[in-house]
């Protein structure tokens, strides 16, 4: 039997839609998880070093702003090429950069690794470009539940790795957790194998006129409802960046015991899985607009209740579950609603940027609260940025149109 007779046999298999789904949910789950407990190295590493909290916030920061850059890129990348090619040389890049952070003993060498390697290799083998994936892959009326269910699995990703990330750091310390963090990554390549293949070069629909990269850009960017989505996924970046980072001192500073910093963020993320399929689930059912502004309404809601009722653990138990809820449920609707406007062909692309977006929010995010507690000695001007700008939000998102975009062939002999 030839190797092409044989792929021929495999490749139905491969291309099964609860194989699909579970591939693209491991990958999203493996590339989230340490990236989700980098908040647990900010005391070790600063404490070892003699930094200010600035240090590693502004490392972090840059992750996320390098992340965010890297994500159009990467989608051009795996609109190109195809999303498992980009996957693979993302992940290689992510395990690089966490075993080169294991070795950083200076802020510029942090920034670098923690930073710039780190971020470049997250866009690289982003659960993003999984959903973009399984926007091409997955029949339509499959779409938004499995956008959630990607998008949960990122969460149990956060929620396994919170415990697990603690417990190797207080066994084995910081150094070595980052090179066992960096062997975990390096599954990717071999998950992402299922997820190969390159967008159609035709039109989506019939009727419709095929576009460049660049046309599609153009269209996106001179498209007011793409506009207001981009404006509303930056206060998403800014709030859960700001949280998973500096939620674990926050709890510390006003004497929560430090486990309890853990449990939260492991909290965030098992109640994220429900959140998320829920939000999928809805998003096929109902206005992807609504559910959107809804979600910020809500963030913005249990943050100013988590400020102004007395602190107990009870309290940020219950604070990190409400949050988990409404975490990255933001994600299926923002996901949805790119593809509806402008079809799957350049999917990664467009969603990209507006991932983009959300980084800088997650730059502001993490540096900002890094910088104001150094200044004042407090995090609570950042919480209540978060509170207004979950309101910004919510009004941001009830303008969009949710329907395709007006793209038909021109009649002939027309300009």
């Amino acid at each position: 039997m030839t190797q092409d007779q044989q792929r021929d046999l495999v490749r139905p298999f491969l291309q099964t839609i609860p194989l699909i789904i579970l591939a693209g949910s491991l990958i999203a789950l493996i590339n989230f998880g340490p990236r989700s407990i980098m908040g647990f190295f900010l005391t070790p590493m600063s404490n070892e070093f003699g930094w200010n909290r600035e240090v590693f916030a502004l490392a972090i920061a840059i992750q996320n702003l390098v992340w965010g850059v890297g994500q159009p890129v990467a989608g051009m990348l795996a609109d190109r090429f195809g999303v498992a090619r980009v996957l693979v040389g993302g992940a290689v890049i992510y395990a690089v950069g966490l075993a080169l952070m294991a070795t950083s003993s200076d802020p510029l060498s942090l920034q670098m690794t923690a930073g710039v390697l780190i971020g470049i290799g997250v866009a690289g083998s982003a659960f993003l470009l999984v959903l973009a994936a399984f926007a091409r892959l997955l029949p339509e009326n499959m779409r938004t539940i499995g956008y959630g269910i990607a998008t949960a699995a990122g969460s149990l990703g956060q929620f396994l790795f919170a415990p697990l990330g603690q417990s190797f750091i207080a066994a084995y310390g910081w150094q070595t957790t980052l090179f066992i963090l960096a062997v975990i990554v390096m599954t990717i390549p071999a998950l992402s194998f299922v997820l190969r293949g390159k967008p159609a070069a035709q039109p989506v629909t019939a009727g419709q006129r095929d576009q460049s990269i660049f046309q599609a850009l153009r269209e996106a960017f001179g498209h007011h409802s793409y506009r207001l989505l981009v404006a509303g996924f930056f206060v998403c970046g800014f709030q859960v960046a700001f949280i998973t980072v500096h939620l674990p001192p926050y709890l510390s500073d006003i004497g929560v015991p430090v486990i309890y910093g853990g449990y939260a963020i492991g909290l965030i993320g098992l109640f994220n899985i429900f959140g998320s399929i829920t939000s999928g689930i809805l998003s096929g059912r109902m206005s992807r607009r609504i559910i959107l502004a809804g979600l910020y309404l809500l963030r913005s809601l249990v943050i100013l209740i988590f400020l102004l009722v007395p602190v107990s653990i009870a309290s940020v138990l219950v604070f990190s579950a409400v949050i988990g809820f409404l975490w990255l449920s933001t994600v299926p609707p923002t996901q949805q609603l790119v593809a509806i406007m402008f079809g799957t062909r350049y999917v990664a692309t467009l969603f990209g940027f507006v991932f983009f977006s959300h980084q800088v929010g997650s730059f502001l995010g993490v540096w900002l609260g890094g910088r104001l507690y150094d200044t004042y000695g407090s995090y609570d001007g950042v919480w209540w940025i978060s509170v207004a700008l979950g309101v910004f939000a919510a009004l941001v998102h009830l303008p969009i149109a949710e329907r395709p975009v007006d793209r038909a062939q021109p009649a002939a002999g027309t300009a």
